[in-house]
This record gives C-alpha cells, sequence and structure tokens, in this order.
C-alpha cells in the first residue's frame, strides 16, 4: 500500500509538470522522469516550486550553476518580496535536488542554506540601506564616514551550517552613536532600529509567494524586550555586566553575516573575553547543565521525544558538548574557537580533549541527524524537527534515504542517539567519582562554631589541634562569609575533598598550610574552585604538587591561573623544543607595554611550571629541564626587545642601518638556568658614521645620537624584563659582567666591545665569554659578536698563566661565596662543585681553542664536556664520569629551588662520586682549587 502511495505522489508531480510546456519537452526523457520521481516522494515543496516556476527544471537537470541574484532597486521597490521569495524557494529547490539525487553532501546543503541566507540578508539590507539614506541620510562616525548596520547570524546561520527551513537568529549593532545627516534626521538607534525591522519584515513576512526567511531578535541583550539595535558601547556594558551563561553559548558561533563586516569583527574580537577566559573555564558546565535542565523539561513537557533537535540524544546535545568543550578550554586554546562544528571537533580531537572513537561516533551521528532534519523540512519546507506520525510521510522520508521502511531507519537513528546521549551524560556528569568520607564533609559544615578537631586526626593529621585551628580560621574569613550559594557549595564539595586528599600526603600539615593559602587567593575565583570540583584528577595533582615542592605551591597562590596546567595534557606530555618556546613568546600580540607584560608573564608562568613538573617527576634530565628555561628566556628576551625597539621608535625613531644584540652570560649564556635565576645580559650595538664622521643620529623628532638611542633601547629592555605585573615579573637582570663592570657604559658598540676584550680584558672575563652567547637581536651583528668571540679565546696564550690566573680567581671566589660547613655542602660554590667544573672547563677552553676551533661552539657544560673529549682532552672515562657529576649536581640543585631550600646538602654517597670526579679532572689538568689562598 504504502509503494502504491509513493508511485501515486510521483505519477501526480509528472503529469502536472507535463502540462507546462517548459517541462514536458525535457520529461520526455525517461532519465529526467526518474530524477523528478525522486525528488517528488521526498519533496513536496520542491515540486510547488516547479509548478510556480517551470523554467527552472531545465537548469536543474542540466546541473546548471547556482541561480542568478535578484535585482533590488528603487524602481521595482513594490517587487522586493516577491523577487526574493522567488529566489529563495528556487535556491532552495535546487538545495532539495541537489540533496535527493545525492549531488551534493550533508555539509554542502548546509553551506548552500546558509548562502542563500546571507545572500538574502546582504540584498534586502543593501537596497533598504539606500531607500534610508534617501530620506534620512546617513549616521557618520567619528572621522565623517558613513557606517553601516552589522548585522549578526548566530546559532547554525553564524556558524555557517544552516538547515533547509532554519529560521535565523539575528542581532542587530552598529559601530558609532550619533544622528543621520540627511532631510529627516534620526538619532543612530532609532535609526538603525528602524532599519532592522523593515529588513527582517522584508525577509519574514508571510505574502502570497510565502516567506524569504524566518528572522527571530530574541538573542538579542535582553531579549524582546530589549532595544532593537545596539551601539557596540552599550553591548559590551551589556555582556560585561549582566551576560549569561547561555549568551557565552550563543556568542561562541556570532558572525557578521551582512553590513559592516569589518566593524562586526571588530567587536567581536572586543566580546572573547566574554566568551572565552583566559583560564580552564569549567564552570561553564554549570550553566550547560542548567540550560539542559530547562530543554529536558521542555521536552517533557511538550512531549517531544522524537524531536531530532532537542529530544535526547539529539542534534542540540552533540552541539552543546563540542561548544561547552571549546568554552572550558577555549580561552587558551584558540585553534579550538571555530565557529563551525565539525571542525571545532577536529580540533578538540587534536589537542587531546575528545577521543578519535568518540570524535567519529559523534561525527556520523551529527552527519546523520542533520540530513534527516533537512529531508524533515525539504517535505514541506516547515521548520519541524520532529519525526512524523503520519505513516505515509514515515514511509516517504524512510524512501528517500533509501530505507527498506521507516522501522529499519528508527533502527539506525536510535543507535545514533544513544551513543550521544552516552557521550553528552559523560560530559554532565559530576566528576566526583571518590568523595570525601562524610565525616569530614560534616566537620567542615559545623565550622566555625561546632565540629571535632578528632575528626581530622582519624583522618590522618597528627597535629589535629592546629589543622583545626586553621580551618576554623577559613571558616571565618570574610572571603568565606562573602561566598555566593553556588561557590560556597563548590567550597562545601572541594575542600573535605582537600583534606582527604592532604591527609594521605607525605607531609599532611605542610601540604594543609600550602593547600589554604591557595584556596584564600582563588574564593572569589569560582572558575577554579569548578575545575577542582569537577576535575578530581586536578585536584589530587594538586595536593601531590604542593606537597613536594615549595615553589610551585607558591607560584599556584599567588597565580591561579597555573591550576590550568594540572589539566593540560601537555605537562605529562614531551616539553617544547627550542623553536616551540620562542614561538610560543614570539605570539603574545599587541604593542601595548602593560597587556603584552601581563600575557607574556602568563606564558612564561605556564611554560616554566610545566619545566618544573618534568623536574619533579624526573620525566627529563636535569640539563634538559635548565635548557629549556634557557630557552624561554630568549624567547622572554626576544619579545620584550621588540616591544622596547618600538617604544623607543615611537619617541625618537630609528637609526638608519644600526644593529642591536643581546647576549647572555653565564647560566643563561650556558644553557643552564634555574628556577627564579636572574639574567646576566651584555648589550652591543653598531651603528654607521655620520656623513660628517660623527656618530649617527635617530630620524624622530627627538632625535638622539646612536650611543644614547641604544642606551634607552638597553635601559628599556631591563626596565620591561623588571617590570612588576599581576603575574609578577618576567626576571631580574644582572649587566654587571658588561666591559668595565658597573664603571662602564651599559651598552657597547661592537667595535669598543672588540677592542676591550683583546686590550684590557682580564681572564675572568675571558672566561665569562666562554658561556656567552647570542640571544636577541640582529643576526648579523650576531654573526660579528661570533667572530669577536672566537677571535678573543682562540688567540695563543701562555698555558702556566692561565691556570694560575684560573686558580686564583676560583679561590678567591670560594673565600667570599662558598657556604658549605661541616653538615652541608654548597653545590655550586662549595670545593668540587658545578663552579669549579665550569672554571675546569672554562680554562681548558682558553688553553686549548688556538689549536682546537670546535672547542668555540659549545656553551653548555655537557657540551663542553663532550666537546674535550673529541680533541682527546678527557678521556671516555673522564668524561663519562664529569657527565654524571655535573647530572647529579644539577639535579640536586633544581631539587632544593622547587622546594625553596638553599643549595646546600648533606653529603652522600652520590655527592661524593660526584666531587670525587670533578677533583680528579681538575687536578689532572694542574688546576688545584683545593690548596688555601
Amino acid at each position: 500500500m504504502e509503494d502504491l502511495n509513493r508511485n501515486a505522489i510521483a505519477e501526480r508531480a509528472l503529469q502536472r509538470l507535463r502540462n507546462l510546456p517548459a517541462c514536458a519537452a525535457a520529461l520526455a526523457d525517461p532519465h529526467a522522469s526518474a530524477q523528478v520521481r525522486r525528488v517528488a516522494v521526498a519533496s513536496d515543496f520542491a515540486i510547488d516550486t516547479l509548478l510556480r516556476q517551470p523554467d527552472l527544471l531545465p537548469r536543474l537537470l542540466a546541473d546548471a550553476a547556482p541561480l542568478p541574484s535578484p535585482v533590488l532597486t528603487a524602481e521595482n521597490r513594490a517587487d522586493w518580496p516577491l523577487l526574493l521569495r522567488r529566489h529563495r524557494a528556487a535556491a532552495s529547490t535546487r538545495l532539495v535536488w541537489r540533496d535527493v539525487l545525492g549531488l551534493d553532501a550533508v555539509a554542502d546543503t548546509l553551506a548552500g542554506a546558509t548562502t542563500l541566507a546571507e545572500e538574502c540578508l546582504a540584498l534586502a539590507l543593501a537596497a533598504l540601506e539606500a531607500d534610508f539614506a534617501q530620506r534620512h541620510g546617513f549616521v557618520r562616525d567619528h572621522a565623517g564616514r558613513p557606517q553601516r548596520l552589522v548585522v549578526y547570524g548566530l546559532g547554525k546561520l553564524g556558524g555557517g551550517e544552516l538547515n533547509f527551513s532554519s529560521d535565523v537568529d539575528l542581532v542587530y549593532a552598529y559601530e558609532c552613536d550619533g544622528e543621520s545627516d540627511g532631510p529627516r534626521p534620526l538619532a543612530a538607534e532609532t535609526y538603525y532600529a528602524r532599519l532592522g525591522q523593515q529588513l527582517a519584515k522584508l525577509l519574514d513576512e508571510v505574502t502570497a509567494d510565502g516567506f524569504s526567511h524566518r528572522v527571530d531578535l530574541r538573542l538579542r541583550p535582553y531579549g524582546n524586550v530589549g532595544r532593537v539595535a545596539w551601539s557596540f558601547a552599550a553591548m559590551e556594558q551589556y555582556f560585561q555586566h549582566e551576560g549569561r551563561d547561555w549568551e557565552r553559548y550563543a556568542w561562541q558561533k556570532a558572525r557578521p553575516v551582512a553590513g559592516d563586516i569589518a566593524a562586526g569583527e571588530r567587536f567581536l574580537q572586543a566580546l572573547r573575553p566574554f566568551v572565552y577566559r583566559r583560564y580552564l573555564d569549567y564552570g561553564a558546565l554549570d550553566g550547560l547543565r542548567a540550560m539542559k535542565a530547562a530543554i529536558s523539561a521542555e521536552v517533557a513537557r511538550k512531549e517531544l521525544a522524537d524531536d531530532i533537535k532537542r529530544g535526547p540524544g539529539g542534534i542540540r546535545e552533540i552541539e552543546f558538548l563540542v561548544q561547552a568543550l571549546q568554552l572550558i578550554r577555549g580561552g587558551r586554546e584558540a585553534q579550538l574557537r571555530d565557529r563551525r562544528l565539525l571542525p571545532a571537533m577536529q580540533a578538540l580531537v587534536e589537542a587531546g580533549h575528545i577521543s578519535t572513537e568518540a570524535s567519529a561516533a559523534l561525527g556520523e551521528a551529527y552527519g546523520y541527524l542533520r540530513r534527516l532534519e533537512n529531508r524533515l523540512q525539504m517535505l514541506a519546507d516547515a521548520q519541524t524537527h520532529a519525526l512524523p506520525e503520519r505513516e505515509e510521510e514515515r514511509a516517504r522520508i524512510a524512501d528517500a534515504l533509501g530505507y527498506a521502511d521507516w522501522d529499519a531507519l528508527r533502527e539506525v537513528l536510535d543507535g545514533h542517539r544513544a551513543r550521544v546521549t552516552a557521550e553528552f551524560d559523560a560530559l554532565l556528569a559530576p566528576r566526583r567519582k571518590a568523595q570525601a568520607p562524610a565525616s569530614l564533609a560534616a566537620y567542615w559544615r559545623a565550622l566555625p562554631d561546632a565540629g571535632e578537631a578528632e575528626e581530622l586526626r582519624a583522618a590522618g593529621f597528627d597535629d589535629a589541634e592546629q589543622a583545626d585551628s586553621l580551618l576554623r580560621d577559613l571558616a571565618r574569613s570574610p572571603g568565606v562569609k562573602g561566598l555566593s550559594d553556588a561557590t560556597r557549595a563548590r567550597l562545601d564539595r572541594v575542600l573535605p575533598a582537600l583534606l582527604q586528599a592532604a591527609a594521605g600526603s607525605r607531609q599532611p600539615m605542610l601540604a594543609l598550610r600550602r593547600l589554604l593559602a591557595l584556596l584564600q587567593n582563588i574564593l572569589r575565583r569560582s572558575a577554579y574552585l569548578a575545575l577542582l570540583d569537577e576535575q578530581p584528577v586536578a585536584l589530587q595533582r594538586l595536593v601531590d604538587v604542593v606537597s613536594r615542592s615549595a615553589l610551585l605551591a607558591e607560584r599556584l597562590a599567588a597565580y591561579p591561573l597555573l591550576l590550568d596546567e594540572l589539566l593540560d595534557a601537555r605537562v605529562a606530555g614531551n616539553l617544547p623544543d627550542r623553536a616551540a618556546l620562542l614561538a610560543a613568546c614570539a605570539a603574545v600580540a599587541g604593542d601595548d607595554a602593560e597587556s603584552v607584560l601581563q600575557e607574556l608573564n602568563e606564558v612564561r608562568q605556564a611554560l616554566s611550571f610545566r619545566i618544573a613538573m618534568a623536574v619533579r617527576d624526573r620525566r627529563q634530565p636535569a640539563a634538559a629541564s635548565a635548557q629549556q628555561l634557557a630557552w624561554l628566556a630568549d624567547g622572554v628576551v626576544a619579545r620584550v626587545l621588540a616591544l622596547a625597539q618600538r617604544e623607543v621608535a615611537s619617541a625618537h625613531g630609528v637609526v638608519a642601518g644600526a644593529r642591536f644584540a643581546v647576549l647572555g652570560y653565564g647560566s643563561l649564556g650556558g644553557e643552564e638556568l634555574g628556577f627564579g635565576s636572574d639574567l646576566d645580559l651584555v648589550f652591543l650595538y653598531d651603528a654607521p658614521r655620520a656623513d660628517d664622521g660623527g656618530d649617527a643620529h635617530s630620524d624622530g623628532a627627538r632625535a638622539l645620537d646612536a650611543t644614547r638611542w641604544f642606551a634607552r633601547l638597553a635601559q628599556k629592555v631591563v626596565a620591561l624584563l623588571d617590570a612588576v605585573t599581576a603575574a609578577g615579573r618576567l626576571y631580574e637582570v644582572d649587566v654587571r659582567l658588561r666591559p668595565d663592570g658597573a664603571k662602564g657604559l651599559l651598552v657597547s658598540s661592537l667595535a669598543s666591545f672588540g677592542e676591550y676584550q683583546r686590550e684590557r680584558a682580564w681572564t675572568w672575563e675571558h672566561q665569562a665569554l666562554v658561556r656567552a652567547r647570542f640571544v636577541a637581536g640582529d643576526a648579523g651583528l650576531h654573526a660579528d659578536f661570533e667572530r669577536v668571540r672566537a677571535d678573543t679565546l682562540a688567540r695563543g696564550r701562555d698555558p702556566v698563566q692561565v691556570r694560575a690566573d684560573v686558580v686564583s680567581m676560583r679561590r678567591r671566589m670560594r673565600g667570599e661565596l662558598d657556604r658549605s660547613d661541616a653538615s652541608a655542602f654548597d653545590l655550586k660554590q662549595g670545593e668540587a662543585g658545578l663552579v669549579d667544573l665550569e672554571f675546569l672547563l672554562q680554562a681548558l677552553v682558553l688553553v686549548h681553542a688556538r689549536a682546537q676551533a670546535t672547542l668555540l661552539e659549545p656553551r653548555n657544560t655537557p657540551g663542553l664536556i663532550d666537546a674535550m673529549h673529541a680533541v682527546d682532552v678527557f678521556d671516555a672515562t673522564t668524561a663519562a664520569a664529569l657527565r654524571a657529576a655535573h647530572a647529579t649536581l644539577l639535579s640536586r640543585g633544581l631539587d632544593c629551588t622547587l622546594d625553596r631550600r638553599p643549595r646546600r646538602l648533606p653529603l652522600d654517597a652520590e655527592i661524593d662520586a660526584a666531587r670525587a670526579s670533578i677533583r680528579a679532572a681538575t687536578q689532572a689538568q694542574a688546576l688545584d682549587f683545593t690548596a688555601p689562598g
């Protein structure tokens, strides 16, 4: 019976079309008739359009290009609604034709529906704007330029994934307030509100020819009670003070689709901090849970279980799942901010936030649901998402999609929906798998007036009375008393879990004190409590980190943004190489010094935290971590130099043909930086002489000679590196290693630097040059510095005198700096410590570089040891022993830094062995650092 009905539908459509001269000849072709039969079963709307516009059928059969746009002019003003509606019907019928006959994938149909909506919006707006200008003139910006309305598309229009018969979610905005300049002037708000209302009416109003596009303006601020068009300034104020969670989801997909596109994009950049937080925003899940609950209530109330958009396992759940993960992480990971669903999901897979298997299942379900959604709407051009109830419609949908019957379609559909529901529920399910004991939760809720300290002792706190006192102080604090109900509820879940985890750590009281210091700083930042509440993995890692590292505990308390790192998949993965570290710093955009320094410091804090976690977890050798810290400093210095150059050039112009370089000395130059180390910097410049033989000058209104210009630049670099921001200061800088030390100029010309090294530098300054390397600046000057350095280090020297000078300096340093005593050994300055090893290698470079040029290349200790072995200064046994000694002492030193302890440790077998290797090597090279000075 169903087959007979479908055949009857197709035959009736063919007969009606054959009665039209424009269609009769084409339908004489059996292949053409077969195509029309398939379309007729799938879409009454398409057949109705062909009957109204019979010239369309030959174009479709010929697979012609997209239809030409209608022309809306002042002369055909009365026909605008007709022209738009006929065009939309014809273009939509083309989408039906191509979808049903398998010429387009579902993504093509969605893109086509989006393009059609944008086309109609743009045509209608341009025509109305010209009409408005005749009567009201233009609203002009501050520069006197006419400004246009900005039409934002939200929802699927903004995402470029509009379904076949969807409404379009629009928000109207404009850049500047003011008044139009025509014969009947209007205030900007009125001007654009009327323009927007007429645009909606022109598209949305149902006439004898139907409609063009249904328009929904309810997503604007305050919905239906809000003004129709908003200035950018008013919208920004609204989102800062009134913006709600659901609006963040809505504006994720916002895109200017008509009017002033460039202005619209500029505003979206300003709005980005509202949509995407700078931290891992697990608080977004609360907003999603609320929206999901509201939708579920609506589904139950309206019996929408068979709604493939809003019902269980429907399109909305896939969209919400992807958007929630974007909101949680998009503030930190820009690559996740795609408006389109499938590309956004792929970005989440590549970032490790969705499994490949889950993504494949969700992507397949999404494609299936969107095609089915389109077919439901193509049947009669109805804005429906509900599965049909009539048997005939079910049979037509199933047949057009290639199923034997409705039951076969339903079986596949139910499988997709079940998988979507499982993934969505897994995202929303609270992650509190390991609840704290009820006794600890009850104890905390009873504070500060009740509660028994004995509960803490039972949990594992030896000093229960002290722990109880600390917790009562927290409960009495204004920070806790002033919490909102929702944030207090989070704290009441998080704190007992923290207590349980701290009690199970190696040092419960130490962990508790550090955790409470952190909590005091994040009480007002609900997103951080949300992270710990939603992610027990992060909570457990937090306790582990603070109990084992005083430095990381301090940094987490001072900069809670670092809590995000506890959940970053990269923390436990491979650490970035030099290129990646430099790129991360260079990616900090902008010219405003304060904002650049703030963001750059956040990048530095996050990356150094990641490196510290690798040290703590023993995931790489200590030398690799120290090297990464130095590379990170390189990146910071390079970005700060670019900022300083822009500021000095803005004030004084530039010195044509001049070059500048920043050199790293000490641990920075030797690529062995520690956590919290300062930077030893030396600045070089080179500038051409002026035509009169004097110093060249900059070309700005406040010109400076080259020496003063580069002195200003060096001062600016130092000041920016040392500036205090909300994320702390970047680095403390030491410039005392420059030529002539504190008495010398802050910046040296290349010529004077070379002359100083040749004529006046002491042996210890040549030792320092062994570790010196180019960090940032001009590549040509880098090459020139390398030549000066090589010439200096490779000159002929008396080996006996070199050894005497080096030993004398080392003994003097130890007398002033060695903090060893009978109970502890100074890892750096102690006898046979790290500095002894550095002095050994530096002395050997000065002695052998003239004959062995390969010794000039490495700056770091492992590289120098390997170079000495390669030229037979060290035998294999000595080289291996020194590499092991260096690794031991460096690792122990980094451990001390992480726990905020002095780099002094009791002697043990490992340290004794390292010292013995260094002592033996120095004495073998006639460098007796042990004798009294």
